[in-house]
This record gives structure tokens, sequence and C-alpha cells, in this order.
């Protein structure tokens, strides 16, 4: 069942990761239903050729590309100042880039690049566009998580947030969803009563291009598992009905797969967790001293 159609005409929309997979599906619904799209990548001609194919398939949608590595977070100012400068209310971000490396990469702000990218990026970007989401009135953000948060060895482990003391490719993809569900718990209660409302979600196992970044071997895996995983719009359909659904106004803080919400693992819920992650966020962002 796809998430209900709902008219999102005249509500502005970004969403990171559009190019493949979840994101690509995500935004060719969100196009169906009117919503004027802001759509972060990495790859221009990638970019260009995806949007291409939205206007074809939606004529007279709106759409806005803007173009940076979420690992670097001199990037993801600049897209959070491009869409500032554009003056437009922020009615949903959808967070959902992602990225699964199979050996520990360090970014240029040396970082732990699945870090970095699947949670840092995530809340800097959020944390540098709150003006346009609260001049909306009501805005959501929507985050990508899974249930891979409960294969990343337990809880948060704050004495190896990166991977320096050990790597391993579960342990650090699992933590970085853990730390998605943890950020959105954190945002929901810091913007209570402001009218911006944060939700994460599990997508299920999708057949992508997810992955095929680490080599033939990855990508022979995938390819295998493939019959097995779900198409890129069941995978995308939880987080376009958070994106959309009158039912879910004004609901926060939740975690939802298949459309329903469900509680995470228990560590997810923790609220020690949660403010302290954000805090040392804060730090390895620059949004405090």
């Amino acid at each position: 069942m796809a998430a209900p159609y709902q008219d999102m005409s005249g509500k502005t929309v970004m969403i990171t990761g559009f190019t493949a997979g979840i994101g690509r599906a995500a935004a060719h619904a969100l196009a169906e239903m009117g919503a004027d799209l802001v759509l972060v990548c990495r790859n221009e001609s990638k970019g260009r050729d995806v949007i291409d194919a939205i206007e074809r398939r939606s004529p007279g949608v709106s759409t806005t590309m803007l173009v940076g590595d979420l690992g670097v977070q001199a990037d993801v100012r600049k897209i959070a100042e491009a869409h500032r400068a554009d003056g437009r209310p922020l009615d949903v971000l959808f967070n959902n880039a992602g990225v699964v490396n199979l050996n520990r990469i360090v970014t240029v702000d040396g970082l732990d690049a699945t870090f970095a990218i699947n949670h840092l990026a995530y809340f800097l970007l959020t944390n540098l566009l709150l003006d346009s989401l609260r001049a909306a009135g009501s805005a959501r953000v929507v985050c990508t998580a899974s249930h891979a948060h409960k294969f990343g060895g337990g809880a948060m482990n704050f004495d190896d947030l990166q991977g320096e003391k050990k790597y391993s490719v579960a342990r650090a993809y699992g933590q970085s969803k853990l730390a998605n569900i943890l950020f959105t718990h954190e945002l929901a209660k810091r913007e209570k009563g402001t009218g911006v409302t944060a939700n994460s979600f599990h997508p299920g196992f999708v057949g992508s291009d997810f992955s095929k970044n680490n080599g033939l071997i990855a990508t022979l895996l995938m390819t295998l598992g493939r019959p097995f995983a779900r198409s890129s719009e069941k995978g995308a359909e939880t987080g376009v009905y958070l994106c959309s659904a009158p039912s879910v106004v004004g609901q926060t803080g939740g975690y939802y797969t298949d459309m329903k919400q469900v509680a995470p693992a228990e560590y997810a819920r923790s609220d020690a967790d949660a403010t302290r992650l954000w805090e040392i966020s804060e730090r390895l962002t620059g949004l405090s001293a």
C-alpha cells in the first residue's frame, strides 16, 4: 500500500540524497502531490537527469537543485545558506542521504565519513534551517533511520563515536542509524511548541544503489539480495507518509515503519544519550564553542 495521496500544493519540501533509491522515489511521489521540491545532491549531472525524469512525469512541478557533499560541513552550510537566501519557508526537511563504508574513511573535516554523512549532516543542516522551518508555521523534519540501529553493538558508544579505536561496517552503520533516532528524539523535545515536528522511520531492506561504493563484492551482494528486497517506492512510502499525511500533524519524536509508529530499541529512547549526542554534535559541527 502506497502512502495515501495528499495535496502538497504550495508546500516546499527539501530532500537530501534524491538521485537514487528512497530519495528518488520520494521525490517522484511528492512531486505528484504538487510539492515544490528543493533537491540536494553531490553529483550535479546525475541530479539533473533525475530532475528531468521528475519533470517529465509531473509537468509543472517546481524544482530547485542544490549541489554539495554532505560529508563536507562547508558544503552543508552553503546548501542551507542557498535556501535561506531564497527566502521561502521550509515546510518539510527530509534528511535521507546516507552511506555504508566497509572501511573507515576520514572526511576533510577530520571525521569518520559514516558518522559525518549519516548523522552530522542531518544535525547540521536541520539546525541551520530551523528558522526556515519555524517560519512555515507547521513544519516537519523526517529522518531516514533503520532497524539497523539494533545491530551496532547496543547503546551509543560515546567512547568511540567515530570508530577510531575499532571500526566495523555493521557497528559504524548501526551506530549512525541509532544517532538518527536519538537526534530526532532530542529535536522533537527542543522544538516543542514551535510548530516543528520531527520523526524518523525504518524503510526496510531496499534494493537500490546503496553500498555500491564499496566495490565488486558489495555490489554483488546487493544484486543477489535484490529478489528479497523492497522496491525503492515501498521503502520510501513511510517517509512520504511522514512528510505529507494529515494524521501526523502534531505527532513528534516517533519512530515509524510501514506507516505505523513502533518502539525502537530501549537505548534509542534514552533522554540522557540523546542530550549527550546533541551536545557532542554541536561541538563537532561548530554550532557551539
